[in-house]
């Protein structure tokens, strides 16, 4: 027995011992490599800039990072693939990944620490981990609606005192029209949800032609009372400044995933993993906390444990990036339809 149990260890030593072993081997590569590209979705001074401030401080590797929104991330490397000069190593969003996938652009890999990572949050092919979640709530100016007359389920927003007075990001993406219209469908179903829309598009919601922050800040600004899908995080770092912003716990709210990959072709591959695995590590996701971004590690909580589902006490609808390109086209044609 003591000489079995003996091998048991000796065995699982070795185990040890080769993964630090093979930990060690990528850090040496990518320092070797010395740089790391990173087309993001993400604000720049309020995650990029600190998460590559705490990579570079750990391995001494420069990162390089460029911010556009998820369309343009995915244009941007089909473009540069196509052309033979891949630039980027690293890059993140909500929609980019699927379409790079089918193309044959992204890297089949996760790293261990995704092994912790709740099935939703990771790809089960192995080529995404969700590196932050995306909670789509309804925000408000708490000047011109004071708290406690906001509306508070889908059926206050059809009051008419909102009657153009409501804005939403007019792009076709999950923070979205389209991804109300999509969690509206798939909460209500198909008759009882079209025939809400059509209510619903009396109201006169106004399109802004840019990202879901930009429409909160239009309404913090006074533009309008009322955004929907805004990122209810963005509301918080928001308020915390001073802004008369808050945001509501409407049930369903739409859910996505901001989810990082590897380009296949990566001129820099052993920093981009590197750089992957530091991300979804423990260690990166409390920079991404801090930050008062919601956290996909299990460990990590959030700053305001209130914005994410399970904590907060709210259900979320949330749909996976596969999920949202394969609905995404009937979303568009019912917006088009009824909102344009």
């Amino acid at each position: 027995m003591a000489r079995w149990i003996a091998a048991l260890a000796c065995v699982a030593c070795m185990a040890c011992g080769s993964a630090q072993a093979a930990d060690a081997a990528l850090i040496a590569a990518a320092k070797k490599e010395g740089a790391v590209v990173w087309y993001s979705t993400q604000i720049i001074s309020q995650l990029v800039r600190p998460v590559t401030a705490a990579f570079e401080k750990k391995y001494g590797i420069k990162v390089r990072a460029i911010r556009n929104n998820s369309n343009e991330v995915a244009v941007k490397i089909f473009n540069e693939t196509r052309a033979g000069r891949v630039q980027s190593d690293v890059f993140d969003g909500t929609g980019a990944v699927v379409p790079l996938k089918k193309e044959g652009y992204v890297l089949q890999w996760q790293p261990e620490a995704a092994k912790v990572y709740d099935p939703l949050y990771k790809d089960p092919e192995g080529y995404w981990i969700a590196s932050n979640l995306f909670v789509n709530t309804p925000g408000f100016n708490t000047s011109l609606v004071p708290k406690g007359s906001e509306p508070r389920t889908y059926a206050d927003l059809l009051n008419l005192k909102w009657r153009g007075h409501i804005a939403w990001n007019g792009l076709p993406a999950p923070s979205g029209g389209a991804g109300f219209i999509g969690t509206v469908l798939k909460e209500m179903g198909e008759e009882k949800g079209m025939a809400y829309l059509r209510e619903f598009a009396r109201q006169r919601v106004t399109n802004v032609a840019g990202s879901a922050r930009e429409v909160l800040d239009q309404v913090i600004g006074g533009e309008y009372w009322i955004a929907l899908q805004i990122f209810n995080h963005h509301a918080v770092i928001s308020a915390k400044k001073g802004a008369p912003v808050d945001w509501i716990k409407m049930e369903p709210a739409t859910g996505t995933l901001n989810v990082v990959s590897i380009h296949k072709g990566a001129p820099h591959p052993n920093a981009a993993k590197l750089l992957v695995d530091f991300i979804i590590s423990k260690e990166g996701q409390e920079v991404f906390r801090d930050a008062d971004y919601l956290t996909a590690h299990p460990q990590v909580a959030a700053l305001d444990p209130s914005l994410k589902p399970k904590e907060g006490g709210f259900r979320v609808h949330f749909f996976t990036p596969e999920e949202a390109d394969e609905l995404m086209p009937k979303w568009k044609a019912v917006f088009d339809d009824l909102f344009r």
